[in-house]
């Protein structure tokens, strides 16, 4: 288990990256001084990790979010958020397909944890559904500091996109999503996927769990190819569907158990 600490001083924002053996990256951040903290991607199985981190900071978890509908792991976010009492969160296009109430979540929109902001980016492409999270800490600047990729932009790769469509028309939307939204942002902006090598979710993932969103323009292959040649690229590189893909989904649209 990996965990990255930005800052652990009861005053200021805190910052957690919990990996697991699939090479799945959830994350756990927020306010030490307002007491109020988010939970992202939880894999089933790890909310008393995420219960244990929130005792340990004295925070309340106000929103669990799922930055789109999984197909690879089963997620923990709905049973952390009924735990916990906070939000459980997907973007608003989810509302019509899943069965279970959620806090539809609109590009844009801004959640406000006292001194960290966390703006939605909707980047549709890897899922319909699939949004970016853009973390400002308010008492060290007011322009972002990092952005939870989800599986849109990997370190080193882009999110496979055969998860709800047609390939072709799935990796053209990745690429505007990519071109049109995430790399207007600054060079030094820092990014963290939501897999890391191990995960089916994408080709050639780097096992490093974070870079900058510079580092990536300059390396990552994907970045430097044409709209036609990315969706070529990325539609013949498809790594093989995970295994159970369809029980798995079912569950995480709560048409399972």
């Amino acid at each position: 288990m990996f965990i990255n600490y930005l800052t652990l001083k009861d005053e200021t924002m805190f910052f957690k990256q919990r990996s697991s053996a699939d090479g799945t990256l959830s994350y756990f951040y927020g306010c030490g001084g307002k007491g109020l903290a988010i939970a992202v991607d939880v894999v089933a199985g790890d909310e008393a990790w995420f219960v244990a981190e929130a005792e340990k900071a004295a925070v309340r978890i106000s929103f669990v979010i799922d930055t789109h509908i999984h197909a690879d792991h089963l997620s923990g976010g709905r049973v952390l958020a009924e735990r916990v009492g906070a939000s459980y969160c997907l973007h608003e296009s989810d509302q019509g397909q899943v069965q279970f109430p959620i806090r539809g979540l609109q590009d844009g929109e801004v959640l406000d944890t006292g001194n960290v902001t966390t703006r939605v980016l909707h980047t549709p492409g890897h899922t319909p559904d699939s949004i970016c999270l853009l973390v400002t800490d308010l008492r060290r600047s007011q322009e972002p500091w990092f952005v939870l990729t989800g599986d849109t932009l990997l370190v080193g790769s882009v999110g496979r996109p055969d998860l709800g469509g047609a390939p072709e028309v799935l990796a053209g939307r990745i690429y505007d999503s990519i071109h049109g939204n995430l790399l207007n942002f600054p060079d030094d902006l820092e990014i963290f996927p939501g897999h890391s090598a191990g995960s089916v979710c994408g080709a050639g993932l780097s096992g490093k769990p974070s870079s900058t969103l510079g580092f990536e323009k300059r390396w990552d292959p994907y970045l430097s190819m044409d709209r036609e040649s990315f969706i070529a690229q990325l539609v013949a590189t498809i790594p093989d569907r995970p295994a159970e893909m369809e029980r798995i989904m079912a569950a995480n649209l709560g048409m399972a158990a």
